[in-house]
């Protein structure tokens, strides 16, 4: 079984919200949906960079702020004639707490 780091409680994050873990490769973007479905992905559009994070989510997508690009939470591909996509990580949710899948981050390291 892989490790997981514990980024946080879910009920730090609200329904359709977002918050930010930083780390040494950069920022991911961790989402909540109205479902109480959690994804992880790197907080940077592949557009232009806009802060995922601070985008508007609906359904299991977010919208960047910068140009309204749609990314789809669950494979972080953009959608519609958008091309493009960010990096996703798996998360699990245990008692109540987020947990970040180690081995994906570290794998996302070794390849930059």
């Amino acid at each position: 079984m892989s490790d997981f780091i514990d980024i946080g409680a879910l009920e730090d994050i609200p329904l359709q919200g977002a918050r930010v873990v930083r780390t040494h490769m950069g920022c991911i973007a961790v989402f909540r949906t109205a479902e109480d479905e959690v994804f992880a992905l790197d907080d940077a559009c592949p557009h232009k960079k806009g802060p995922l994070s601070n985008g508007i989510q609906h359904g299991r997508a977010v919208t960047c702020p910068l140009h309204n690009w749609v990314i789809d939470l669950s494979t972080g591909r953009a959608t519609g004639a958008d091309e493009g996509g960010v990096a996703t990580y798996p998360v699990t949710v245990a008692e109540g707490r987020i947990l970040l899948d180690a081995a994906s981050l570290a794998a996302r390291l070794a390849a930059q």
